[in-house]
């Protein structure tokens, strides 16, 4: 099982969402911010390393927002998504299609990729 380490960042009542890139799988799905652990690292290094190269911005990881455990026809992930917050600086698309700030009641305009979903309709309970 592959560990990944996701970020959910807000502004305001908006969370961060980023749009997968047309040449990788998932292509042109939604997800948070994040990537694959390397070997040696802590999941928080993980999310840090994977902002800087992704959105190039430094990230505070806070506490953990919830885990999931996902099975895709290529690889099967556990999925730690951490809150965090952008201290200074502006997410830039280095990797990504697009980033968006969207509120809960927009999720369901977007196509996620399917380990965010649960994640997704606990962003739309604790919302209400």
């Amino acid at each position: 099982m592959v560990q990944v380490a996701a970020a959910l960042i807000w502004r305001g009542d908006r969370f961060m969402i980023c749009q997968r890139p047309v040449n990788k799988t998932r292509a042109l799905e939604w997800e948070f911010v994040g990537g694959k652990a390397e070997p040696g690292e802590t999941l928080p290094e993980t999310l840090i390393r994977e902002c800087r190269e992704e959105i190039g911005v430094t990230v505070k990881v806070g506490d953990i927002f919830m885990e999931v455990d996902h099975v895709y026809p290529d690889i099967t992930i556990h999925l730690t998504l951490f809150n965090a917050e952008i201290p200074s600086g502006e997410p830039q698309r280095l990797e990504h299609n697009d980033i968006r700030f969207i509120t809960p009641d927009e999720i369901d305009l977007y196509d996620f990729c399917p380990a965010d979903r649960e994640i997704l309709k606990k962003i739309k309970e604790i919302s209400r």
